[in-house]
């Protein structure tokens, strides 16, 4: 392998990912097997892999797509689902999730990837990268399939904090159409506000705040603010990127990937339970195949920490292959963007204006 500088420049140079092998459900047998799809597709990728070194060499000698382009870095201890975020940050020095973050602090990887316990790797996270000058709280942003020309429209927050006042949805929306402009290279994305109705006096105090607050930065910010936009609308054309707290975001994520498993689940149960149905099936089979993939979740799995110094991408817990090699795709692009970078500098400039335009008004009021 190169040096790690080598690795974290952005061309056609390796790209670098820490990858926590032990925090899914399904164990690190589900998590190599993801490394292993995303290394065919990808030769331009390099692991840090954190977890027992015994274990983990056995499985990744198993993949040739993976021989001589995996660094194991032994880690003894694992963060469970069911350990507070608390006890980690006192406790979890040794587990795997905690290397793998410290990679992208110590500038060894370029963004890192677990399947792992939410809060405690939001905690983490925070702790050892450390928040973006000016954000309150990181939110967790998605991809959420849409019928938009570029298939997929951001949301966030999705749960990194279920609560969110007006300055935080403000944030939340610059660093939403910062990861539209690169992750979806949409050169002026469109912002919507999720609220309860589309009327500007719905909602609670801080929506009607937050909409002022990012209607006012809008044209300094390079996006367009449509304004409140409904639960109806994230798969939809109004907008590009979608603000909300991480309760409700949370909610609507989870919402969202239930109805499109009951989806794939029902239309399974209608092509198979007569003859004549599973004859229509093998007609049907090339048009199901591809609905499949345009609504299952697996295929666009990760949602992005956005707000810190560096970059980490959550996956579901219960993810197989395909979802884990999802995150990790996701993870490279972001790398190969140079993403990080990006959203400090975009931050930076309108947390400035921002900051120049409250002291202008409160001058104006006080004369």
């Amino acid at each position: 392998m190169t040096s790690s500088q080598d690795h974290n420049q952005v061309g056609d140079t390796p790209i670098v990912l820490s990858i926590d092998a032990m925090g899914g459900d399904r164990g690190p047998a589900a998590v190599v097997a993801g490394m292993s799809l995303s290394a065919r597709s990808h030769p331009e990728i390099r692991f840090l892999v954190h977890g027992p070194k015994a274990e983990l060499s056995r499985l990744i000698a198993r993949r040739k797509e993976l021989e001589g382009r995996c660094d194991i870095r032994d880690s003894t201890e694992v963060v469970s689902m069911t350990d507070k975020p608390a006890q980690v940050m006192r406790n979890g020095q040794d587990t795997s999730m905690w290397a793998a973050i410290d990679a992208v602090r110590d500038k060894e990887a370029t963004v890192a990837v677990s399947c792992g316990n939410t809060g405690a790797l939001m905690a983490l996270s925070m702790i050892r990268l450390r928040k973006l000058p000016g954000v309150n709280r990181p939110a967790i942003a998605v991809l959420w399939p849409s019928r938009n020309p570029q298939g997929f429209n951001v949301m966030l927050d999705v749960g990194a904090d279920i609560r969110a006042d007006a300055e935080d949805l403000l944030q939340y929306a610059l660093m939403g159409m910062s990861y539209a402009r690169n992750g979806l290279d949409l050169t002026r994305p469109r912002v919507g506000l999720l609220n309860v109705g589309t009327e500007e006096h719905k909602g609670r105090a801080e929506l009607k705040d937050a909409h002022d607050l990012i209607s006012a930065a809008a044209d300094r910010g390079q996006f367009d603010f449509v304004g409140f936009v409904e639960g109806g609308d994230l798969p939809g054309t109004i907008c590009d990127v979608i603000v909300t707290d991480g309760f409700t975001g949370n909610v609507a994520l989870k919402t969202g990937e239930g109805t499109a498993s009951m989806i794939g689940e029902r239309l399974k149960e209608a092509f198979t339970h007569s003859l004549p149905a599973r004859m229509a099936s093998l007609v049907a089979m090339p048009s199901l195949r591809r609905f499949q993939r345009k609504i299952d979740p697996r295929r666009k799995n990760g949602g992005v920490f956005l707000g810190l110094n560096g970059t980490v991408v959550k996956s579901h817990g219960s993810a197989d292959e395909t979802g884990v090699s999802a995150a990790i795709t996701l993870a490279l692009q972001l790398a190969q963007s140079g993403f990080s970078d990006r959203l400090a500098a975009r931050l930076a400039t309108i947390t400035d204006v921002t900051a120049e335009d409250e002291s202008d008004a409160t001058k104006e009021g006080s004369t």
